[in-house]
């Protein structure tokens, strides 16, 4: 199943906001990109010098960040004819980034990802509970059902994905779907909550499935209030799994840069 269109690629290789530490924020986006289905296993990377260009960052950190993505084993290059840099997706290394980057924030961080999701998500569904077409709704029921049926942590995260972004769609709103791609991004780089506690997949299915209820009874405010709600509960996870870690008391505040 193709995740997103092309859009939501192009936000893959939109430029870095300026600030330090730029190749791990290169390797952040690379790794949420294939942790979203965004970049497939075995999809050839733009040349070193496009790609250079594409994220606003010198090839001196775009090669910094490829080593550390060849040494983490999510790329691989290969030499001569037909060679390149490629994509390999591994579950076990994108996970521990995402326990990395969920280390790297405080709790603020992570509200405030909670606030901005919550309000995208919650607009879009509003706005579909008036605008979406029969078929569009039947495409979100099929997405949730795909998100249930998932037997993977990529598969599932790729569906939770294309969700979101899909009902964005629904509100036929280019500047809205965008955002969400761009949040996606973000919330890519963090752990995904069913992969530590399982049951939780069924709450995430069933509060999409109320979303997608409210949006073909044409109920905006009820839609709304769902997608609130769930995005509401995601966040308190994302807390609680970080509030688990060690020193999490001495960061639990402390506001850290989001990239």
């Amino acid at each position: 199943m193709q995740l997103l269109s092309g859009d939501a690629r192009r936000a893959v290789f939109a430029p870095l906001d300026d600030g330090a530490l730029r190749s791990e924020a290169v390797v952040r986006r690379v790794g949420s990109a294939i942790a979203l289905g965004l970049l497939g296993d075995g999809e050839q990377l733009p040349t070193e010098t496009d790609l250079a260009t594409m994220l606003n960052v010198s090839t001196v950190t775009l090669r910094e960040a490829l080593a550390e993505l060849r040494k983490l084993g999510l790329v691989e290059t290969r030499r001569g004819r037909g060679g390149g840099s490629f994509v390999r997706a591994r579950e076990d290394v994108l996970a521990g980034l995402a326990e990395a980057r969920l280390a790297e924030l405080g709790t603020a961080d992570l509200r405030e990802l909670g606030d901005v999701h919550g309000a995208v998500a919650a607009t879009a569904a509003r706005l579909a509970a008036a605008r979406a077409s029969r078929t569009e709704i039947a495409r979100l029921r099929d997405i949730v059902d795909r998100l249930a049926e998932a037997d993977s942590v990529t598969g599932q995260r790729r569906a939770e994905g294309r969700f979101y972004v899909e009902l964005a769609a629904c509100a036929q709103s280019v500047r809205l779907t965008m955002q969400e791609m761009d949040l996606h991004l973000e919330l890519g780089q963090l752990p995904w909550p069913p992969a530590h506690v399982p049951e939780l997949l069924g709450v995430i299915v069933a509060g999409h499935r109320a979303v997608v209820d409210a949006v073909e009874a044409r109920d905006p405010a009820g839609a709304r209030a769902r997608a609130e709600q769930h995005i509401e509960t995601r966040t308190l996870w994302s807390i609680e799994l970080r509030l688990r870690l060690p020193g999490a008391e001495a960061a639990a505040d402390r506001p850290r840069e989001v990239s």
